[in-house]
């Protein structure tokens, strides 16, 4: 007779086993309508899910994040069923649930259109209508591979011939159609919530570029129509904010086929890059970093030693000159070992932080390349920090306090910290990997931070905390990290001599702030729709004439505000002045400076903010105090 304990802590025996279903039935009619899975002792179960002994169990509707997820999973299997009755030849693949949505891989013979699209929707909406219960079945590997190789499906052959022979796998049938899946999955096709399909990608069967290419339909499910719409629209919002639109109506960079993943930097987009590049330097010069610099090509017995040969090998670039092959430097790493090991340190000196803004490339895979979000040669905020094993948690803390602070000058108050843990394949033993974890975790909880475990996505030499940004459309993006190295150094033969005369390896630190420059700078221009604030903007004020006979005037004012350290620009062409305000508006100058007889008069200008403000008249200096403690302010102001 089990028991069962509800999340409140209350408790209800039954006479016999008991689904989930019946559970919820039990507490009420709403919960049981409501009820899309379970969590038994923590595991996610279907509510059709048989309880025998006595548990815990929570039930799950489209008001928890699990839910949610599986309604995705379920809108998968409705999308991939819509399209094999609207295209019985198509063959379904792998379809997970992603962020905000699912998609499906299929292989068919010709391109799906959006009116395909626009039909498999409404498909979706009449079998969601039809409340086909969906059923979870048991089969062998060897059963399972006959039957879909009798249906015709080779890929999902595939996929089951690659499990073990002697697991029995899990089926969900909906009507006519049954995939593989662990599940759990909505009771019902009602319960589908609220969905649409967004767009159609091309994919390679597998991941592997050697495959065939199969075409991926993308797709978004919400509890409800209302969330979906506000999804909706927050994509819109997105679209409007792409870096890459934004990137070319400013004129602040291009990419071009002929150096795919690579950035073209134009001089406004170079000078917000100066502008941060310099933040940044004195940031570091204020908290005890020296800066340096490392070679690009580096010979490939370096990154032998290191591990990154084994670990990153298909993804670095390499050159062979003089029988010897190089590589481009994926990462900086073992270079700022190098300078380390340039005379041997007391533990007197230690830490010892090195910064470089390195410049590195990884050959990354050409269909995920995005504008300057995913490039293949990018710029690292790149640190390590050589220091004892008592020293970590003291640098690790003030890492954070620098790096809160930081990010808060860019505008970003909401930061989501994760602590990554070891990975499948690593270097170092466990005992290392103990104490590193330990040692990161020790540093988050005396700093007194929210923060979550991330299992087995460390680096391959130590575990590392991945600090995220949340942007003004809530797209959270991950920059920072900090992660405790205790096997680099000895690999690449660092030491220290100890306070005992003993020579020892030092700890070392990996840190970023940004993480890489481009990328940085993209989502900075989506969270500001390129309005950046007045410390960022690559021009912070433009001085306007209405007649010619000002420019003398203008010219002065120019060079009076480039004298106290403004970024000023003038426009003295012969232009109305509403067309010359609109156009710099448009281009998202901080100030608009405008010039006519009575501001050369009374030694003035008329101020007026790109928000369409007129702030009035007022003299040099006084404007120059108004930038200055808008410039101060950084992406508080905005």
């Amino acid at each position: 007779m089990p028991v069962i304990t509800l999340p409140d802590g209350s408790e209800k025996p039954f006479d016999s086993p008991v689904s989930v279903h019946q559970v919820a039935e039990s507490i009420g009619a709403g919960l049981a309508k409501a009820a899309l899975a379970g969590r038994v002792d923590g595991e996610l179960v279907d509510t059709s899910h048989v309880i025998e002994a006595d548990a815990q169990l929570a039930i799950i509707t489209n008001r928890d994040d699990e839910g949610l997820e599986v309604i995705r999973h379920s809108c998968a299997h409705l999308m991939a069923q819509a399209v094999q009755q609207l295209f019985p030849s198509a063959q379904v693949t792998i379809g997970p649930v992603i962020d905000d949505g699912f998609f499906y891989d299929f292989a068919y013979e010709r391109p799906f259109t959006p009116e395909d699209l626009a039909a498999i929707e409404k498909k979706m909406s009449d079998i969601a209508k039809q409340d086909l219960t969906v059923e979870r079945s048991v089969m062998s590997r060897n059963d399972a591979v006959t039957l879909f190789e009798g249906m015709g499906e080779k890929y999902k052959a595939e996929i089951l011939e690659s499990i073990p022979s002697d697991e029995d796998l899990s089926f969900y049938r909906q009507g006519d159609f049954m995939d593989l899946c662990r599940g759990p999955h909505i009771p019902s096709t009602a319960k589908t919530g609220a969905f649409k399909l967004t767009k159609v990608a091309g994919a390679y069967w597998r991941g592997d570029s050697n495959n065939e290419m199969l075409q991926r339909i993308y797709g978004t499910a919400w509890a409800d129509k209302k969330a979906l719409k506000n999804h909706l629209r927050l994509l819109e919002e997105a679209e409007k904010r792409d870096h890459r639109k934004l990137g070319k109506k400013h004129d602040l960079f291009h990419t071009q086929e002929e150096a795919p993943g690579m950035v073209f930097w134009h001089p406004k987009g170079w000078q917000v890059w100066q502008i941060i590049e310099q933040y940044i330097r004195d940031v570091q010069n204020d908290n005890g970093y020296q800066e340096i610099k490392t070679p690009q090509l580096v010979d490939m017995s370096l990154w032998e030693k290191s591990g990154h040969a084994d670990k990153f090998g298909d993804d670095m670039f390499s050159v062979q000159t003089d029988n010897r092959l190089y590589a481009i430097k994926p990462m900086n790493c073992p270079c700022h070992v190098q300078v380390y090991n340039q005379g041997l340190k007391s533990y007197r000196e230690l830490p010892i932080r090195l910064a470089e803004f390195g410049s590195c490339h990884r050959n990354e895979p050409s269909g995920t390349l995005q504008g300057i979000v995913r490039v293949r040669g990018f710029v690292q905020d790149d640190a390590h920090i050589f220091c004892t094993e008592h020293q970590i948690q003291e640098e690790v803390a003030t890492f954070i306090e620098v790096l809160t602070a930081v990010y808060h000058d860019f505008g970003f108050d909401e930061m989501i910290i994760k602590l990554s843990t070891r990975p499948e394949k690593r270097v170092g033993s466990d005992q290392v990997w103990d104490k590193s974890e330990v040692a990161l975790a020790l540093a988050l909880d005396a700093a007194s931070l929210d923060w979550e475990y991330q299992p087995g996505e460390g680096a391959f030499y130590g575990p590392k905390i991945e600090f995220s940004l949340k942007d003004c459309l809530g797209r959270v993006w991950q920059c920072g990290t900090m992660q405790v190295d205790f096997s680099t150094p000895g690999r690449l033969d660092a030491q220290f001599v100890a306070e005992d005369g003993s020579r020892q390896a030092p700890v070392m630190l990996h840190r970023a702030m940004l993480g890489s420059f481009e990328r940085f700078i993209g989502i900075l221009i989506e969270h500001y729709a390129g309005e950046f604030p007045a410390w960022l903007a690559p021009t912070q004020a433009v001085v306007l004439n209405i007649t010619d006979s000002q420019s003398g005037y203008v010219k002065d004012v120019v060079n009076a505000l480039k004298n106290n350290g403004f970024r000023v620009d003038s426009d003295l062409r012969n232009e109305k002045i509403g067309f010359k305000i609109r156009e710099h508006t448009i281009q998202k100058v901080p100030y608009l400076l405008v010039v006519g007889d009575r501001e050369v008069e009374n030694g003035q200008v008329a101020v007026r903010a790109r928000n369409g403000d007129d702030l009035g008249s007022m003299s040099i200096s006084e404007f120059s105090a108004l930038l200055t403690k808008s410039v101060e302010k950084k992406g508080r102001a905005a």
